[in-house]
């Protein structure tokens, strides 16, 4: 995240968020001990709709998670080997709908909003001056209502940081036309419960339209147009009450839904992994299969080496038996020679090429596509039988 570094970074205590860890060193009887937190901004580009995740000591906590980013979310905590303790909204949203959960289902993760939403389906409804513990994290509850009755901003004070929500955006703020909004106390908020923070403060929205990702306390006090320093509530809500803007496209769905903290009507509409066999999608967005489960299930799959032919005859790895060989480099002008009758699963030395050749066929509409994980190094590994090697 290139705009931290520019917007206040060195507020963390001993730490970096552009790497997207920020650690703290103690010295105890025992020596040093080291404490890292886990920081990554995801963006859903549909809605311009900013998800965190913040971990540490193993244990993390998801803030604005969306419906359709549940399986690259689940990708990043399973690659990062991490219990998700919690999924944390800052408001109920208009523009999306919350993968909450679908996190639930998935992991067992706690779902936490504010108790103003009404929501039927919290299992940590909150207040004001609540606080989370995720870890060695203590996430302070702020209540900043205006663009929604029920907006929660959440404060780490050890580490400086908040999130906003859409109560306050980079040089913006939140709508105040909906959903029991109002300018009056919108204004209020910012200034009582966000603009009170030290001005190192980093601030993170749940939305940016312009790429921005960061900002600080002290920045959006001297340059925000509508709620700076300076800026009078009458003038604020002025501004609010002439901004014109159509209501959010996905209100009417987003809303309902969101109150049921995004459990679908049918839960077959959520994002679930395909059903032919144990497949994970990785945070690289590549469908991928175990050697294990191909070797043992070799009669249901189809297997595509996408190797060189002069490569795979002189190679001493060998081959997957029954693998039909495409090159990687043909294989754009020959998908009709791949199978349809069974899942396929692509296979190369290490899983690089394969991963490619996965995502060539998933856009060419293979039905079903998988890379093989680790390639014929983590078949051989694994101790499965290759031929001609």
């Amino acid at each position: 995240m290139d705009g931290s570094r520019s917007s206040g970074a060195a507020s963390f205590i001993e730490g970096n968020p552009i790497d997207g860890r920020s650690s703290q060193r103690a010295t105890g009887s025992g020596g040093i001990i080291r404490r890292e937190m886990i920081f990554r901004q995801l963006l859903d580009s549909e809605t311009s709709t900013y998800t965190y995740l913040l971990a540490n000591a193993g244990e993390a906590v998801l803030i604005d998670c969306v419906f359709e980013q549940h399986l690259r979310d689940l990708a990043l905590i399973r690659e990062l080997d991490l219990d998700l303790r919690l999924t944390l909204e800052t408001h109920v949203h208009a523009d999306h709908v919350t993968g909450a959960w679908q996190m639930k289902q998935a992991v067992g993760s706690e779902i936490g909003l504010a108790a103003a939403a009404g929501a039927e389906c919290g299992d940590r409804l909150l207040s004001h001056g609540d606080v989370v513990n995720v870890g060695t994290l203590a996430i302070e509850v702020r209540a900043t209502p205006g663009h929604t009755d029920s907006c929660i901003t959440y404060v780490l004070p050890e580490r400086g940081m908040a999130f906003t929500g859409d109560a306050l955006l980079i040089r913006g703020a939140g709508r105040t036309d909906f959903q029991q909004g109002s300018a009056e106390t919108l204004f209020r908020s910012v200034h009582e419960q966000i603009f009170t923070l030290p001005e190192a403060f980093l601030l993170y929205p749940a939305h940016d339209y312009s790429g921005r990702t960061v900002t600080t306390v002290g920045e959006e006090r001297a340059y925000n147009p509508r709620l700076g320093d300076g800026v009078r509530e009458e003038d604020f809500v002025g501004y609010m009450e002439n901004l014109g803007l159509p209501h959010p496209a996905k209100m009417d769905r987003a809303v309902p839904a969101n109150l049921l903290c995004g459990r679908p009507d049918d839960p077959d509409a959520a994002p679930h992994p395909p059903d032919w066999g144990p497949v994970v999608r990785t945070f690289a967005g590549v469908w991928q299969i175990e050697p294990e489960w191909v070797h043992r299930h070799a009669d249901r799959v189809r297997v595509i080496d996408v190797r060189e032919q002069a490569e795979v005859d002189a190679s001493p790895m060998g081959r997957i038996p029954g693998a039909i060989v495409i090159p990687l480099a043909q294989l754009r002008d020959r998908t009709d020679e791949v199978p349809h009758d069974r899942p396929v699963v692509c296979v190369c030395p290490a899983g690089a090429r394969s991963a490619v050749a996965a995502g060539v066929l998933e856009k060419a509409g293979v039905p079903q596509v998988a890379n093989l994980r680790g390639g014929i190094l983590a078949w051989r590994a694994a101790g499965l039988p290759v031929e001609g090697s």
